[in-house]
């Protein structure tokens, strides 16, 4: 059974976080500031850390670059999980040691996926207990949630742009955009969350699959044929954020 440590400062979320990772079959271990996470972390050596940004005391970057420093825990995966949805907090924590960043409120199934994905490129994780995992995602409730979502047919706007997922169809004014089924789930990624910064990981993970082990290099070539369609080859409407993803500007 994997051990994940948690550090999280809302009682609330802990309590939540920690009855999540325990229905995925993981062991977690909780704390409320960073420094008691710190005084055994070298010594306990879990499998992976969930950061707060925000805590009392040292915040979550600090820490995760302490822990980045300590031989027996270098290389395990780490999870920052925050309300800070600023594009510079995503930098500065993902630039900080982070491998992957989650902006509260979030979802069970997703937060499970991403532990998933997490753990199976740091090469801790074997078939069975991600099988173990996937089959509690898979339960009647995180099923019924998916149904639920699917059947949420939505038509999106960002300036003249217009996606209809009732049709799945994309235009721009009146001309309709011939585009592939990851193109245009691309597009209906940023455009469901403007303004914030879409790593490539996240894109990956969203339109390819949690499952998918290819290069993020994928999604570069995917955007640079996006962006042809939509006539943005400047990046003026699909901005890149060097280092990090793309976002809508």
């Amino acid at each position: 059974m994997k051990k994940i440590y948690v550090i999280e400062d809302d009682e609330n979320i802990r309590n939540l976080l920690k009855i999540a990772l325990s229905g995925f079959l993981y062991e977690p271990v909780t704390f409320e500031t960073a420094e008691e996470a710190l005084k055994t972390i070298g010594e306990d050596r879990p499998d992976m850390a969930i950061f707060d940004l925000m805590l009392p005391g040292m915040d979550g970057v600090s820490a995760i670059k302490l822990v980045r420093q300590m031989p027996s825990v270098k290389d395990i995966p780490i999870l920052i999980l925050t309300a800070k949805d600023k594009e510079l907090d995503k930098v500065i924590g993902l630039d900080g040691g982070a491998d992957d960043y989650m902006v509260k409120p979030f979802g069970i199934l997703e937060l499970g996926a991403r532990i998933r994905s997490l753990l199976r490129r740091s090469g801790s994780l074997s078939a069975d207990e991600e099988g173990a995992a996937r089959d509690f995602a898979d339960s009647d409730t995180g099923h019924g949630e998916r149904e639920d979502k699917k059947h949420q047919k939505r038509v999106l706007t960002y300036n003249d742009i217009e996606v209809d997922e009732r049709k799945h169809e994309a235009r721009i004014g009146e001309r309709q955009l011939e585009l592939t089924n990851k193109e245009y789930g691309l597009l209906c990624y940023l455009m469901e969350r403007p303004s914030f910064v879409a790593t490539r990981d996240e894109l990956l993970n969203a339109v390819w699959g949690y499952d998918y082990d290819g290069e993020s290099r994928t999604v570069d070539m995917h955007i640079k044929s996006l962006r042809q369609k939509i006539g943005d080859e400047t990046g003026e409407i699909i901005q890149t954020v060097r280092g990090v993803g793309y976002k809508l500007r």
